[in-house]
């Protein structure tokens, strides 16, 4: 799995449109729960590699536009750190603050 850095609205428009899954991890350089969420799943993704689902990543602060599109293309309350799986516009899942797994956000994009 490699992150892909969400840098503009159009790209949230296209997670949205896509039909395959996706993981987007909304990331806050400003927080000490949201750096410490971003450390545990980096650890997590290097012990899966083999995972095709794109892994995205939006910081809140400087991408604050993407940020609130994504709460609002897939209709859930804005938080941080947050991961969410999605999938034909929808949120199949989300978690928040020390609730982030990365194992546990798999189950939901198979």
């Amino acid at each position: 799995m490699n992150w892909i850095t969400i840098n503009s609205e159009e790209e949230v428009q296209n997670i949205y449109k896509s039909d395959n899954y996706a993981i987007i991890y909304k990331h806050s350089p400003r927080c000490m729960t949201s750096l410490m969420a971003y450390k545990k799943l980096k650890s997590e993704v290097n012990s899966v590699p083999d995972v095709e689902i794109p892994l995205y990543i939006v910081d809140v602060i400087k991408n604050r536009k993407e940020s609130m599109a994504i709460a609002s293309n897939f209709k859930v309350e804005h938080e941080s750190p947050q991961i969410l799986v999605v999938k034909n516009g929808q949120c199949l899942y989300d978690a928040s603050h020390e609730s982030i797994s990365l194992m546990d956000t798999l189950e939901y994009a198979r």
